[in-house]
């Protein structure tokens, strides 16, 4: 395909730096972007040698002018920005809601909802401008979007309010070639979802090991959905370790 540029947020480390890698090798000339340099440095020489170009760039999402930034950057680089996988997020550990500090609340909200929307207002900004106009906007949600674990408020919270985000820039994109979908992602083995291996809090009170699957698996279903032409669009995807506990959860 003719080289298009990809702007992967969270791209340092887990499921960000594994997507970016993959656009990368898929022939996407690729920004890696995240609050930390040097991960990010880490990140693009890890990924070897491609024909397609790649881009370390450091930028709080959670910061207006940061993000705007990473976008005019991507842009004088790259000449456009075809797609954003509106990646970067973050957790805390199983809190009830009366024990959670309002400042961890701020925090999670900042960098999920807040980041993904400032993320999504510089793409579409220059998606609209653009010649040919448009492009695609992935977002992470997760099986979170769907169905919360136990003391997960902040968390859960932050993913279903992006699915209210997905749908409606999948309507506001249409008259500008601007789709939008998410991907929904049930236990990717990474840093961040290494508890997992050693047991979560289940519903009923226990604790568990889950199953767990490849993060490239996730690489992989990003790449699908941005190799689509932008007259189609997957609107939802759910990509989860076959035998999770999430059919059933509860």
């Amino acid at each position: 395909m003719a080289a298009k540029t990809a702007i992967v947020t969270g791209a340092g480390s887990g499921i960000g730096k594994a997507t970016a890698t993959a656009l990368l090798k898929a022939g996407w000339n690729t920004v890696f972007a995240g609050r930390r340099q040097a991960p990010l440095d880490e990140a693009v020489q890890a990924a070897g040698s491609t024909d397609a170009k790649a881009l370390a760039f450091a930028a709080d999402v959670t910061k207006a002018d940061e993000v705007d930034r990473l976008f005019d950057r991507a842009v004088k680089e790259f000449g456009r920005v075809d797609l954003l996988f509106n990646n970067a997020g973050r957790g805390f550990k199983t809190t009830l809601i009366d024990e959670l500090p309002v400042d961890v609340w701020n925090d999670v909200v900042a960098v999920n909802l807040t980041g993904s929307f400032l993320c999504a207002r510089a793409a579409f900004r220059v998606m609209r401008a653009q010649s040919p106009q448009g492009g695609r906007i992935i977002n992470n949600g997760s099986i979170s979007a769907h169905a919360p674990r136990p003391g997960s408020v902040p968390y859960t919270a932050t993913k279903h309010a992006i699915t209210g985000l997905t749908k409606t820039l999948a309507l506001d994109g249409r008259p500008f070639d601007i789709a939008c979908g998410q991907i929904d992602i049930g236990n990717a083995l990474t840093d961040m979802a290494a508890s997992m291996t050693t047991g979560m809090p289940q519903a009923n009170g226990s604790i568990a090991v889950e199953p767990v699957m490849d993060v490239q698996r996730v690489a992989d279903a990003v790449v699908y959905m941005a190799s689509l032409p932008l007259d189609a669009n997957v609107l939802f995807l759910t990509v989860m370790a076959s035998k999770m506990p999430f059919v059933g959860r509860g």
